[in-house]
């Protein structure tokens, strides 16, 4: 491999909205995991769930540019916004190696997408090309088989804050400003509720 490539961390979701929780991951794992850079990758629409729970794609993307504004290595990404939808990893990932040649990608997941990731669309093929890392969640197992080389798993905290859980204390009213960077908890109007 060229050694002068930057190690790319690929970290696709919705961001409905981006909260602390997704954001101290991401910190752990660009640090702790030899990455050069931490790419958000805003999903427009990920095909396991319905577009009427997701907010605006631009008002996603734009919550996730605010929440990242002043750290180096993160960077908010609406590159799947011009793919074809519904929006698939290994498409992207060859769409983002082919557009960018001078970076390495590695795919971020959660072991609970892992258990199941036999699901995804040409999974096996995803696994060879691309360096896979993936992070802890309650209750999953994080098991890799052997002859998967290019996957590790990140021994990051267990960060169990949702999306689903924020937009629903929100709509109750409830102050939980510090699972939010200030800056999103002041957005919250935005909130598809």
């Amino acid at each position: 491999m060229d050694t002068s490539s930057m190690a790319i961390g690929i970290f696709p979701g919705s961001f409905n909205p981006v909260h602390t929780g997704h954001l101290a991951l991401a910190n752990w794992i660009c640090e702790f995991c030899g990455l050069d850079e931490l790419w958000f990758l805003v999903s427009p629409r990920n095909p396991l769930k319905e577009e009427s729970e997701l907010m605006d794609e631009n008002t996603r993307l734009r919550m996730v540019e605010v929440a990242i504004d002043g750290y180096p290595k993160f960077k908010a990404s609406n590159f799947e916004f011009t793919l074809p939808r519904p929006s698939y990893t290994i498409n992207t990932l060859r769409e983002l190696r082919k557009q960018f040649p001078d970076k390495s990608f590695q795919l971020i997941m959660g072991a609970d997408n892992w258990e199941k990731v036999s699901c995804w669309k040409d999974y096996e093929a995803l696994i060879k090309e691309f360096p896979v890392i993936i992070y802890p969640r309650k209750n999953h197992e994080i098991t890799i088989p052997e002859k998967y080389s290019n996957i590790k798993k990140a021994d990051a905290p267990l960060l169990e804050i949702s999306s689903t859980f924020i937009r629903q204390a929100v709509k109750e009213k409830k102050d939980i400003r510090f699972f939010l960077p200030a800056k999103i908890w002041e957005m919250r109007d935005l909130f598809d509720l």
